[in-house]
């Protein structure tokens, strides 16, 4: 039960900062949902970060890694979201943005994960 509550806790503060930066960032105006791929990008690197912090010497603690991995990387980042806007880039016959988003956000994100990895290092 006490597992529960961390991944809820981190949820939690998760998605009301992924919900303040999409607000803020996200806009019609450009061609791609900036909000959604930050933090997706930053959730990337975090997790790469916490999850190497995790694996080196056994800095955190399970319930530490419950809090902060699952719990406020899974809220944080989002990709029913960053499938979504997928989905109306097709509908809308813009192909281009959804090439350039749909390649930046895998081959940024997975980059920024192997980042958080590398930067544990210096920790």
């Amino acid at each position: 039960m006490k597992q529960l509550l961390f991944v809820f806790i981190g949820g939690g503060f998760g998605s009301v900062l992924r919900f303040v930066l999409g607000k803020a960032l996200n806009s019609s105006k450009v061609g791609i949902p900036l909000g959604t791929f930050l933090v997706n990008i930053l959730g990337s690197l975090f997790i790469g970060f916490i999850l190497g912090l995790a694996a080196k010497n056994e800095t955190l603690t399970q319930n530490h890694t419950l809090l902060l991995a699952t719990g406020f990387c899974g809220g944080f980042t989002t990709f029913s979201t960053f499938a979504y806007e997928n989905h109306l880039f097709l509908k809308s016959g813009d192909f281009v943005s959804f090439t350039l988003y749909t390649i930046a956000s895998f081959v940024i994100g997975f980059l920024a994960v192997f980042a958080g990895i590398y930067l544990v290092k210096y920790v």
